[in-house]
């Protein structure tokens, strides 16, 4: 996916709701990456690197925004990927249990890994790897915001083969522990006694 800088940064100034999704901005001086409509004050333009997708963002070592919540973006027209050949990989990564190799979702798919992994950095700017550890800790974050699962219950309905690699991966993407992300949101939400579900829906 091209991305020009320029209208990036247009986009990202008006903070026009059109382009919510269609591309990600990393921030150097922060280490932080944001949806184009985020409200924090827009960064110089030369601190800002732009992105296809979320888990673009994170593979080169961006955090998501606390404000914005990028990692979440409804809608993400790149995350279909205009290659049907990326779509197809995304939908077997989606429902994925079995946290299948990228030799293995290529074969699924009818191409070589190489070519896979080609196609992937052209339309997300990410491998398939990343993809994934990006949707694996998407979804435990929605399980600890969402949940009152145990914290090591999450991490293995998230996909994570051990309690170790869940830790690590949730301190590297979002810069807290597991524990640390379900207080901040207990002081989001605290609990008021009335019994039902809460639903939270992310909305353009």
């Amino acid at each position: 996916m091209d991305l020009d800088p320029e209208s990036c940064y247009q986009a990202i100034v008006s903070r026009d709701h059109r382009f919510d999704g269609r591309f990600f901005t990393g921030i150097v001086t922060t280490g932080i990456y944001c949806r184009p409509i985020c409200p924090v004050r827009p960064a110089k333009r030369e601190n800002m690197r732009f992105y296809a997708s979320a888990a673009g963002a994170q593979a080169t070592g961006f955090r998501p925004c606390r404000r914005c919540h990028p990692e979440v973006s409804p809608g993400t027209p790149s995350w279909l990927g205009s290659s049907a050949t990326v779509s197809r990989a995304l939908r077997i990564i989606a429902s994925d249990e079995d946290d299948r190799d990228v030799e293995d979702i290529a074969r699924l798919v009818g191409v070589g890994s190489r070519q896979l992994r080609r196609l992937f950095d052209q339309h997300l700017g990410a491998s398939p790897s990343a993809v994934a550890r990006a949707r694996r800790v998407d979804f435990a974050r929605r399980l600890l915001d969402e949940t009152n699962l145990r914290i090591v219950d999450v991490a293995f309905s998230a996909g994570f083969r051990s309690l170790r690699q869940f830790n690590h991966s949730m301190r590297s993407t979002f810069g807290l522990t597991p524990t640390e992300l379900r207080r901040a949101r207990d002081r989001r939400h605290p609990a008021t006694g009335e019994k039902g579900v809460v639903l939270r829906l992310p909305y353009r």
